[in-house]
């Protein structure tokens, strides 16, 4: 049965360095075969897709699909928060993390074909300082792995890059001092390796933050991981990456509604996007956004 009617396109030509065009050819081919009435329109410049993607809302557009990486995934998604037409996405980028939680398959063709055939539900958003972010936010470890795979996604894609900023962390690692508070505990400040508050389990191309994460429980997953030797964190490696974290003996797990962090000179992952921020007030924005999923 498909579950899709009037289909806006909203297509990144420069994501998977420019491998979106591709993509984007192909889901209009797949889309006119199929009969299913669509329009296009490409982004740009960053931010571009909020404005395309609440314009198409306005003018009756039943799913909006996004063709590009986690990024426009998210601009999509901020401008359909609140409306009735539902998010789709394409993954066309480098490390489509969003779509792991979701269940999405990998290859954008296959992607398109589980979009059309699942009906569009209520699904989970962070805010952020009233910013809204789909998969996670943190600081500490994953600001720094994001920083180095930035470099290295010159030269290599999908998870590669991630793995090489896990290693360049792990080699000049320096612990955060963050002070942190979880809905209406007592606020605590030490040194931590991570902190992540999660929508969705899966952040640098594959790496499981929060491996227990759903989209639709109304909760954030916060994942804390204190201060580790750096002499134990190549031990560790092969445990995040099996998503054990849960089970290190410095990790804090809580599922909450709110979340307030802040640090000195602080670095905050934002869905994939580093930005400079000396606190961070969370809430769960629960069901806001339609998702086919």
């Amino acid at each position: 049965m498909l579950y899709v009617k009037k289909i806006q396109l909203i297509l990144n030509p420069i994501a998977g360095n420019g491998r979106s065009r591709v993509i984007g050819d192909e889901v209009c081919r797949r889309l006119k075969s199929s009969g299913i009435p669509y329009e296009m329109t490409c982004t740009a410049c960053a931010g571009h897709a909020v404005s395309l993607a609440a314009q198409a809302a306005e003018r009756g557009a039943d799913s909006v699909l996004s063709i590009g990486g986690d990024g426009t995934a998210l601009e999509t998604a901020t401008g359909l928060r609140g409306t009735s037409a539902a998010l789709g996405i394409i993954p066309a980028g480098t490390g489509n993390d969003f779509i792991k939680t979701l269940g999405y398959p990998s290859d954008p063709m296959a992607a398109l074909e589980h979009v059309m055939n699942h009906a569009p539900v209520p699904t989970d958003v962070g805010l952020l300082n009233d910013t809204m972010f789909l998969n996670e936010t943190g600081t500490g470890f994953d600001v720094k792995v994001l920083e180095y795979a930035e470099k290295a996604k010159k030269y290599c894609r999908g998870l590669l890059p991630y793995l090489y900023g896990v290693i360049g962390t792990i080699v000049h690692y320096r612990p955060t001092l963050l002070t942190y508070q979880i809905d209406e505990e007592p606020a605590v400040t030490e040194n931590v390796l991570v902190c992540a508050v999660a929508n969705g389990g899966i952040i640098g191309g594959g790496i499981p933050i929060a491996p227990k994460a759903r989209v639709d429980d109304g909760l954030f997953d916060v994942v804390i991981v204190r201060d580790v030797s750096k002499h134990r964190l190549p031990l560790y490696l092969p445990r995040l990456m099996a998503g054990k974290i849960l089970s290190f003996p410095e990790t804090l797990y809580r599922r909450a509604r709110r979340v307030v962090f802040s640090a000195p000179d602080m670095k905050v992952n934002i869905d994939g996007e580093i930005r400079p921020m000396t606190q961070v007030s969370l809430e769960i924005g629960s069901g806001q956004l339609l998702v086919h999923r």
